[in-house]
């Protein structure tokens, strides 16, 4: 068994009693234009069905629905789950845009389906739409609930495809800094529109096409599935070629928007023949390509020592966001964007966690999952609640009381060390 020692035990006790008589808290029933029951990530967030939140919160619910003592908990967090992805589908246009959040106001339809018709192009859910389908349905041994959408997972996809990918390079551009889930993430935050192939998008998308491929086969339509695995082999493929850094043994990401920009008669010799530049800033997304299963051993080696450095990504608490020694690294109080510049996210270091396990580095995963539960457990203690982001040099919560979200994932990496599945894509 993992952690014998007592200090953790109890955080670990606290924070599963704190989760599960808070549960009530996030399970929304419909409302305004959301028709079906959905999970928020708490705090000042009430209200929104968010893409990758509502992901992660299934993720660290369903890991917990067998310990409910009301037995009717469980189909509850199923019903709420598959209302998350109801909710999204219920408002897909009919390019197959689907929003990133859809949120609880006065006007008739979310706000990013109201500025896309009106033909501003946002950014769109973002990958991981396929990926909590499986989450949901191979935990219920049940993918019948989801047949309904596999027209929509097409058109899903191919809005991915027409307006959000670079054939010169192979890789997924966000359309701006809109609601990309690492808000300030300096490889796209302030930079132009359409030019930043980043990582985090790139990597996750691999993951959702391996989950779109299985949706596929399960109902019997091998050669979609096949098409879709086959993206993903091609997506990998520019990641290696176009992301990974050699000289600093590191996954970026890229600047897509490259080209020979001819003007009269310059430029007219040797023109720009390489597809991408890397955006040398080192964020915690580079680590996702091991999440992901598509970094290899010899990459996965160097990553886990970029990590642990005490100059760049370590800290008693996990990782920071971002490197230590950036020009950007910040740890203002913000929202709207929420800061990425160096704060301690809970989902940063789950996901860490999770790649070193899938590499074998259980002992640096242990170290994760022990940082993790002594900031939580910290939390607890002192403020009776959990936040949405903490200082990596003390510990301390920096802002949004109440968040649980994916702070539920600190007991998943301790199920996961005892010898329990993951709940990621099987």
């Amino acid at each position: 068994m993992f952690m014998e020692n007592e200090k953790i035990k109890n955080y670990e006790r606290m924070l599963r009693d704190f989760v599960m008589e808070h549960t009530e808290d996030v399970l929304k029933q419909p409302r305004s234009f959301i028709r079906y029951p959905f999970i928020d990530p708490g705090s000042v967030y009430d209200g929104n069905v968010w893409d990758w939140d509502t992901y992660w919160s299934v993720y660290g619910f369903l890991n917990l629905a067998d310990r409910y003592e009301n037995p009717e908990m469980k189909d509850r967090l199923v019903e709420h789950a598959r209302g998350n992805i109801r909710n999204f589908f219920d408002h897909q246009l009919e390019d197959g845009y689907i929003p990133m959040m859809i949120e609880v106001a006065d006007w008739p339809e979310p706000y990013l389906n109201m500025r896309h018709k009106e033909g501003v192009l946002m950014n769109m859910h973002k990958p991981f739409l396929c990926s909590q389908i499986c989450l949901i349905s191979d935990y219920t041994g049940d993918y019948s609930w989801a047949e309904c959408f596999l027209d929509g997972i097409l058109k899903y996809f191919h809005c991915y495809d027409r307006y959000y990918f670079y054939e010169n390079c192979g890789l997924y551009v966000w359309r701006d800094d809109i609601m990309i889930g690492m808000d300030n993430d300096p490889a796209t935050f302030g930079r132009p529109a359409f030019s930043t192939a980043n990582i985090y998008l790139n990597s996750f998308m691999c993951v959702e096409l391996a989950a779109a491929s299985k949706i596929f086969q399960i109902f019997d339509q091998g050669e979609l599935g096949e098409h879709f695995l086959k993206k993903r082999e091609k997506l990998i493929t520019a990641i290696q070629e176009e992301c990974w850094d050699k000289r600093d043994q590191f996954f970026y990401s890229v600047d897509a928007d490259i080209k020979t920009r001819k003007y009269d008669w310059f430029h007219q010799g040797l023109g720009v023949f390489w597809k991408t530049l890397p955006i040398k800033v080192r964020v915690w997304s580079g680590f996702i390509p091991m999440y992901a299963g598509i970094a290899t051993k010899e990459q996965a080696a160097a990553l886990v020592k970029h990590m642990f450095d005490e100059e760049t990504f370590g800290s008693d608490y996990g990782l920071t966001t971002l490197a230590k020694d950036e020009k950007m690294f910040d740890l203002s109080v913000t929202n709207n964007p929420s800061n990425w510049l160096g704060p301690v996210w809970l989902v940063a270091n789950y996901v860490v966690f999770r790649g070193l396990m899938n590499y074998g580095y259980r002992k640096e995963a242990e170290t994760i999952c022990e940082r993790t539960m002594m900031l939580l457990g910290r939390d607890l203690e002192k403020t009776g609640c959990l936040h949405e982001y903490y200082d990596p040099f003390t510990g301390e919560p920096i802002m949004n009381g109440g968040f649980i979200n994916w702070n539920i994932l600190g007991l998943n990496m301790l199920d996961e060390l005892n010898g329990k599945e993951p709940m990621c894509l099987k």
